[in-house]
């Protein structure tokens, strides 16, 4: 008889579980308050800095369950150093080849909390049609009601390293350049109506 009180015990919990609410809350990235930028070496002499003007995407957070995901696009032809010859050359062929790979994406159903903030995000960046793993540290995120929109606005300050050769992006490895890039990425998405 116990073993069998447990087992209809068991069963209840499971189905209650099961139909429980979720609180998933959907995010729009708020492309005025998004850029992704970089860090590339040049020559080993110095550093280069760039970030991407143009991006669009959601997020999908339910901090009560600590899940999430991520749909991220970005506009490679938006690619911007602060200087037009070297934003033209990074454009061609020889680096980020925008005409036959006019986005980049990053896609993640993973995510790593500390409580009900998220601090990491195991997803894949996909860069000149090629598909790898890359992981985000999240080093800042809150949300709050903003004053104006008057919606639930997030933001978060997240990084990544990753080897831009791993993505057939080879150009200066022959000159000497490093192929490590240091991504960072700021990020505001406005919730969803």
């Amino acid at each position: 008889m116990k073993l069998n009180q447990i087992f209809s015990s068991t069963i209840a919990a499971t189905l209650v579980i099961a139909a429980a609410p979720s609180f998933a809350q959907t995010y729009n990235i708020e492309p005025g308050h998004t850029y992704p930028s970089f860090e590339a070496d040049h020559m080993g002499i110095s550093v280069w800095r760039g970030k991407f003007t143009k991006t669009s995407g959601k997020i999908v957070l339910d901090r009560a369950a600590k899940t999430g995901s991520m749909e991220i696009t970005i506009d490679a032809n938006s690619l911007d150093f602060g200087h037009e010859k070297m934003n033209e050359h990074a454009k061609s062929k020889d680096m980020f080849n925008v005409a036959q790979f006019p986005t980049a994406t990053y896609k993640a159903s993973a995510m790593k909390f500390d409580g009900d903030k998220p601090v990491s995000v195991q997803g894949e960046l996909t860069l000149l049609g090629v598909t790898k793993p890359v992981t985000l540290s999240i080093n800042k995120f809150k949300c709050i009601m903003h004053p104006m929109l008057k919606k639930e606005v997030c933001g978060a300050d997240a990084t990544a390293d990753f080897k831009r050769t791993d993505f057939g992006l080879s150009y200066g490895i022959a000159y000497g350049f490093a192929p490590d890039v240091k991504l960072a990425i700021q990020v505001e998405a406005i919730k969803a109506d």
